[in-house]
């Protein structure tokens, strides 16, 4: 009777060990299907991603963009409004995050979309920025829009070149009234006017030389503004950066005689700009005597 009872116990204790691991083995399982459904609700769904052109630093108003000024950056498709500059190549998917093998997929196909886009940094939507200027305050990251910004084959281009007060006259030049061709935008220039004034005493005319402006900005030759394909530029006009006072200025002086441009240099930029006080023609003592062609000529010269 003893000995039965020892094995009704042995057998009631492997029972209850074996209970043990058989409820454990079941609370696992449900905890490790519990966690890969949670993992799986968790997993975000594909996004689509566009290239939107962004600034890539801040902008000032007047600035004229670089290729600096200017980046790509990637967009929720689902976010870009129709007014962003995209690179037109077509959004790049992402997927969910996966396998090791997913991941990698992932990366190189990064790579890809943002090869992608330095291709299209030539000739591109990019390029057709650079060299515009921005018509307000940009920051960075910010979307670049054309409301923003005023390319440089675009209208009112020239508007936005100019400083506030100031206003855009076109004047006749050649090779011979531009230092050679070699007066550039972006130069500041002398002005001169070439007359006939009466000779002092009423005998007959003389050639007078006067000052008319001075540190004049040249916003472009012709319809050039850039200079970078052109290191010189021979045009039929140049058009200045003036003041109201000194467009009426320059216009009689146009009027009166013929109009030659000095070229500054950079030193002397920082000189003060804008009309010569004239010196009327009775005052002037100051002849030089030319002589061109065999013929001998006297000219005032104001001084």
């Amino acid at each position: 009777m003893k000995t039965s009872r020892y094995v009704v116990l042995g057998i009631a204790a492997i029972a209850g060990i074996l209970l043990f691991f058989l409820v454990r083995g079941l609370i696992s399982g449900k905890a490790t299907t519990s966690a890969t459904a949670s993992a799986t609700v968790a997993a975000p769904p594909p996004v689509d991603m566009a290239h939107v052109l962004v600034a890539a630093r801040p902008i000032k108003a007047g600035t004229h963009l670089s290729d600096d000024d200017l980046t790509w950056q990637d967009w929720p498709a689902t976010t870009v409004n129709a007014a962003y500059i995209t690179d037109k190549s077509g959004p790049a998917t992402t997927p969910a995050a996966g396998t090791e093998e997913a991941a990698a997929k992932i990366v190189k196909t990064g790579q890809a979309v943002a090869g992608a886009a330095q291709r299209l940094l030539g000739s591109g939507a990019k390029a057709a920025y650079i060299g515009g200027v921005a018509r307000e305050d940009i920051q960075q990251g910010e979307p670049i829009l054309d409301a923003k910004v005023v390319r440089a084959d675009a209208g009112g281009f020239m508007a936005v070149m100019l400083q506030p007060g100031m206003r855009a006259i076109a004047v006749p030049v050649s090779v011979d009234n531009t230092a050679g061709g070699f007066i550039l935008p972006g130069d500041h220039v002398d002005i001169l006017v070439t007359h006939q004034v009466q000779r002092p005493g009423g005998n007959g005319n003389i050639d007078s030389v006067q000052p008319v402006l001075r540190n004049i900005r040249v916003l472009a030759i012709d319809q050039q503004v850039k200079t970078e394909d052109k290191p010189n530029m021979i045009g039929a006009t140049a058009t200045l950066e003036v003041s109201p006072n000194d467009g009426q200025a320059l216009v009689l002086a146009k009027a009166s005689g013929t109009l030659s441009l000095l070229l500054r240099s950079y030193a002397d930029l920082q000189g003060p700009s804008g009309v010569v006080t004239a010196t009327p023609a009775g005052d002037i003592q100051s002849s030089v005597r030319v002589f061109r062609n065999g013929q001998t000529s006297e000219v005032l010269v104001s001084r």
